[in-house]
């Protein structure tokens, strides 16, 4: 595997982008793998903890500073999500601490299916033992410790710095949305829409790499729910490639719009390590070659919305509760119970994130899973400028899928509603309402 990419490897230590107006940049990087067997997140079918590591989990941290002390500091973390109570925790202890504004703070997740669950993440997926539970709940409070303290380490390491940006592509990612005499369900559907670009944004010094930032559209789902062994998916062989060829520099993974993605095909750990190297060739490629430079300043901005859910009433959670689906029967129980009480939900809290990070170059992070479609149809808005459009961020609620998708039924407008905690999807309105607010943050 050295050998493949020793060529690319040299070229992206040897070529130095045009130097960017004042940028300094922090790195940081620790260990999240839980200490000893611990219950696997994103497959309902799991019916044990863990067994055994594949590769360690991480939490890296890339910290920016322009010329004129505007910060930005973005985490990736190889885990399935972090719900709005455990990453607002982290935001507001990075902000006391170190003096940011919760718009300069990113939280993005791989969302590998072979991580941890995260509570209250997927909350009725899983009917856990109370020592099971007991972990979990550990596991969380180690994380916002540990990434005060990465987050600490990646400020502190500030250094000036160049950053530079490319775009390239792989085609391992299909849409998953199957059409059936029986409706839609999870399959392989070629005809579906996908976004198969990997955007690579590059950090160094003195022309030596610190950091390598990129993304992909896909789930983290190429070992299905039989694997029991703790790793990050095709994200996690993708990053230890590419820091294995770099030695000394750290690759953080964003996740994309990949929510109605999946790997093709998949199935086993040797095909997560196919796609992983897939990945970090292209990326090594890219870094090898020619990469616009970015000036900055940057500024960023962040604004929470609300979506509201269909609307519902006692009768349909007393049919729900009927279900043969464990999930289903939980979420109605607690509805009936939050509809007596007068607190029942009809909407959700919506994080949007906006950092330019000059005038030509901009990530915005959605929360969710959001499907491809919100990328493909924001970067078409934008045309003009080089646009990273990112999932997963900040709050990993449930699916957020476009009007068509809720028309057309199938697990990521309906079904996993009920494992993430909500007792109704939602409501038509919800692509408008989220594309409104991208607009009004990109100004």
């Amino acid at each position: 595997m050295n050998l493949l990419w020793r060529s690319c490897s040299a070229l992206a230590l040897a070529v130095v982008s045009l130097p960017a107006a004042g940028f300094r940049a922090g790195v940081s990087k620790v260990d999240i793998t839980p200490q000893g067997p611990i219950w696997l997140s994103g497959y309902a079918n799991r019916n044990k903890p863990s067994e055994g590591v594949a590769h360690p989990l991480a939490a890296k941290a890339l910290a920016l500073e322009d010329g004129r002390k505007n910060r930005t500091l973005i985490i990736t973390f190889d885990l399935i999500g972090l719900p709005r109570s455990l990453s607002e925790l982290m935001a507001a202890r990075l902000q006391k601490e170190y003096g940011l504004e919760r718009s300069q703070i990113l939280f993005n997740c791989s969302h590998t299916h072979t991580g941890p669950v995260v509570r209250p993440n997927l909350i009725t997926m899983f009917d856990l033992p109370p020592a099971e539970v007991q972990k979990l709940d550990d596991y969380a409070q180690m994380l916002v410790e540990k990434v005060v303290a990465l987050a600490g380490d990646a400020l502190r390491t500030l250094q000036p710095a160049d950053v530079s940006f490319a775009q390239g592509s792989v085609s391992f990612a299909v849409n998953r949305r199957q059409f059936t005499p029986k409706g839609v369900r999870i399959g392989v559907n070629p005809s579906g829409p996908v976004d198969h670009s990997v955007p690579v944004l590059r950090v160094s010094s003195n022309g030596r790499t610190l950091a390598v930032l990129f993304g992909y559209a896909c789930h983290n789902t190429t070992l299905t729910g039989e694997h029991y062994q703790i790793s990050g998916d095709y994200a996690g062989f993708a990053q230890a490639a590419i820091e294995q060829e770099l030695p000394g520099a750290t690759a953080l993974f964003l996740m994309l719009c990949g929510g109605d993605q999946n790997p093709h095909p998949r199935g086993t750990v040797e095909l997560a390590s196919q796609h992983g190297a897939t990945l970090a060739r292209e990326v090594l490629r890219l870094l090898g070659a020619a990469m616009e430079p970015v000036r900055g300043p940057l500024r960023t901005a962040y604004t929470v919305i609300e979506l509201p859910l269909a609307p519902y009433d006692r009768h349909d959670m007393e049919k729900l509760r009927q279900s043969s689906i464990r999930a289903q029967r939980a979420v109605a129980e607690a509805t009936l119970k939050a509809l007596e009480e007068r607190h029942a939900p009809r909407s959700l809290p919506y994080p949007i994130q906006r950092i330019h990070l000059d005038r030509r170059h901009t990530l915005l992070a959605l929360g969710g899973e959001v499907v491809v479609e919100y990328g493909l149809r924001t970067k078409s808005l934008y045309p003009k400028r080089k646009l990273i459009v990112a999932g997963y961020s900040n709050d990993v609620m449930c699916y957020i899928p476009t009007k068509r998708i809720l028309e057309e039924g199938g697990y990521e407008a309906v079904d996993s509603m009920y494992y993430y905690g909500w007792p109704a999807p939602f409501s038509p309105e919800v692509e408008d309402r989220i594309v409104a607010a991208i607009q009004r943050l990109m100004k």
